[in-house]
């Protein structure tokens, strides 16, 4: 990993990041590297797709939408997340991550995401001996380039496990892309574009959206509402530019903080850093980007 800036604190979290190429990139939306030298952390973690970390260093727990906390694990998945979560952990932290599209989740880890949404799933479980041994192989290294080519062939190895990725599944996920790029999309939007597309009716498309995203229809608009209000607050746009697709500011206000942990005041004052991150840079683009446009994957 790169060295710290001059001047800069190892105290406060950094984070370093690749976006993915090459074979996993239909599935894979990029590769990091977080670390944070500080004795006790706390932090917030917005509702994202899916995440596979390595703990190379550091522990914690996790508290969840409801109130439950669940330890961490040195190899972790969390899945599709139904709002934002907090964290705390003791340091030095130093967590190899692998942040993975919609078709991802289906693709590397294929549990139903409303299963498991809120909750820490044992990597362990999911990818056997060879994840404990890749961990020990991490510890080892600074480069985050080389921590990427340590763990390609263990994705690539659960890629051939998992079945692949029904056609239908893959349209659904484009549509979702098409969907998630509008204004404000609505659920009538959904439904006749699947239908259109696949003859799908409308328990089918709440099924697979429950699959992927670990909620329905409704609940995945609510997301993208909120995160892009979210990046578009951060990133300064005054709020009357934000509101229109809510009903009233005070909703705009509930919603942003129910799936970020943030109101539109403390996105501009007093953000979490990481969750800045999230919000500023296009490598971490929210549920639109679930499948890249110009990547064919395997179907069957």
């Amino acid at each position: 990993m790169a060295g710290l800036e001059p001047g800069e604190d190892p105290t406060l979290p950094r984070i370093e990041f690749i976006k993915a190429t090459g074979k996993l990139l239909p599935h894979v939306e990029s590769y990091y590297v977080f670390r944070c030298d500080a004795a006790q952390m706390e932090g917030i973690e917005r509702v994202d797709l899916g995440q596979l970390r390595f703990l190379i260093r550091g522990e914690g727990e996790m508290t969840f939408p409801d109130g439950h906390v669940e330890s961490t694990r040195r190899i972790m998945v969390n899945g599709p997340g139904t709002a934002a979560a907090t964290y705390k952990m003791r340091g030095p932290v130093h967590v190899f991550g692998v942040s993975l599209r919609g078709i991802g989740w289906k693709a590397l880890i294929g549990l139903p995401a409303d299963k498991v949404a809120d909750h820490i799933i044992d990597g362990e479980k999911l990818f056997c001996e060879q994840a404990p041994l890749l961990l020990q192989r991490l510890r080892k290294m600074d480069r985050l380039e080389d921590m990427v080519a340590a763990i390609e062939p263990l994705l690539m190895m659960r890629q051939q496990e998992v079945k692949p990725v029904p056609k239908a599944h893959v349209i659904f996920l484009r549509v979702i892309r098409e969907w998630a790029a509008t204004e404000d999309p609505t659920i009538e939007w959904l439904y006749a574009a699947m239908k259109a597309e696949t003859d799908m009716g409308e328990r089918q498309v709440q099924r697979l959206c429950k699959e992927y995203f670990a909620g329905p229809p409704t609940h995945l608009r609510r997301k993208f509402r909120a995160i892009g209000a979210a990046m578009r607050i951060y990133q300064g746009a005054p709020l009357g530019d934000v509101i229109g697709p809510f009903a009233d500011q005070s909703h705009m206000i509930n919603e942003i903080k129910h799936f970020t942990g943030h109101t539109p005041t403390t996105l501009r004052d007093d953000i979490d850093p990481i969750l800045a991150v999230t919000l500023d840079n296009e490598s971490f683009h929210f549920l639109p980007d679930v499948i890249p446009e110009t990547v064919d994957v395997r179907r069957r």
